[in-house]
């Protein structure tokens, strides 16, 4: 998932991109409107997020020109101006999502995932090993049999394969369960219950759940003969 952030505050876009890549977004920075006009047209980027006071070329001016030449890429307005003209002003001009400082960041993440999920071509799913996990039909499948998984562990699951390659912390998985009212609270140990019982459900899927001390979990495809 590769992030355009374009915002001028260097102290905030510091804090913002490293966070974003430890949740799992590969971020590039643009740190004027027209770095961040040149950058969109001219790669290809899964989301941006992007300010309105942006200096050179303003942001809505970005916003602009980049949703006629991509009208599909999701943008997601991070601004200080939070009266409700400029809401509307930014929505009409291609915004997809409008987030007015100050925020906190598990709140940035969740619309940026939501859009990501929206954006999604229908039908799509994640493959890995011989697990195919679509999240529009919330079906997981071990080859042809159905894998059977309770709303955490469907969201445990989600997270270590969109983050694929890279380690989830602890508290990457408790941000992403805590919206959810389907079981109850468990104890200290209730995330590594639930990585047990995942692993115990991904037994033959050629993937392996391991546990990077002091870090948190990593998902990869067994070794042969492993």
């Amino acid at each position: 998932m590769n992030i355009l952030l374009a915002e001028d505050d260097a102290i905030l876009s510091d804090a913002l991109s490293s966070q974003l890549r430890e949740a799992g977004f590969e971020v590039e920075h643009a740190p004027n409107g027209a770095v961040a006009e040149y950058l969109l047209l001219k790669q290809t980027y899964d989301l941006a997020v992007l300010d309105l006071g942006l200096p050179m070329v303003d942001g809505l001016t970005v916003l602009k020109r980049v949703r006629a030449a991509k009208p599909t890429l999701p943008v997601l307005v991070l601004t200080a101006l939070d009266s409700l003209d400029d809401r509307v002003a930014g929505l009409n001009a291609g915004a997809d999502d409008y987030l007015t400082k100050p925020f906190d960041f598990p709140e940035l993440e969740a619309r940026l995932r939501a859009l990501l999920r929206r954006t999604r071509p229908a039908g799509t799913a994640l493959e890995m090993g011989q697990l195919s996990f679509d999240r529009d039909t919330r079906r997981a499948m071990l080859g042809t049999e159905l894998l059977e998984l309770s709303p955490r562990e469907w969201m445990l699951l989600d997270l270590l394969l969109t983050q694929r390659d890279r380690v989830v912390t602890k508290e990457q998985i408790n941000q992403a369960w805590a919206t959810d009212r389907s079981e109850a609270p468990g104890g200290n140990n209730s995330i590594e219950v639930y990585i047990h019982r995942l692993r115990r459900k991904l037994e033959g899927s050629g993937l392996a759940i391991r546990t990077v001390r002091g870090l948190g979990y990593l998902l990869e495809a067994e070794l042969a003969g492993a």
